[in-house]
């Protein structure tokens, strides 16, 4: 991404309007600004500007796998979720959840790394030895450096 790129981006974490913000990243056709948005994304926040990176065709697998950890999908894989956690949360996750075991995204461009360790996906995989792969291991495509904004 060059300067100008990274300019709007930085205009567009910041940016408070949420309906201006969901609208341009609906209309973006750029992997790599919902992989740098998503990476650096307030998740304490709703899931609602997630969900349209979600469902953005240019939303590269990586991308999604990212968004998957970010919004603590390691919890879900664990177990760990109580019927009393945000319905909000859980939707998402299952949403993000079955895109990617279903490897419904047209791109695999990106890559990212959930950078579990091997008693981590051990852990894992004795509680649940159905785990797809996919989630807790590093997705296909470049690997890129992702600018902290």
């Amino acid at each position: 991404m060059d300067k100008k790129d990274i300019s709007f981006l930085e205009q567009l974490l910041y940016n408070t309007d949420k309906d201006l913000i969901i609208s341009l990243l609906t209309n973006t056709d750029k992997p790599l600004l919902l992989h740098y948005f998503a990476a650096n994304y307030n998740w304490n926040s709703r899931f609602d500007v997630p969900r349209v990176i979600l469902e953005n065709e240019a939303c590269d697998l990586g991308t999604g796998l990212l968004m998957f950890h970010y919004a603590d999908g390691y919890r879900m894989l664990e177990n760990s979720v109580s019927s009393s956690s945000l319905e909000e949360w859980q939707d998402f996750l299952n949403k993000i959840y079955n895109k990617l075991i279903n490897f419904e995204f047209k791109s695999q461009n990106i890559s990212f790394d959930p950078e579990l360790t091997k008693i981590q996906k051990y852990k894992l995989k004795m509680n649940n030895p159905n785990i797809p792969n996919i989630l807790i291991s590093k997705s296909p495509g470049e690997v890129v450096d992702i600018p902290k904004i």
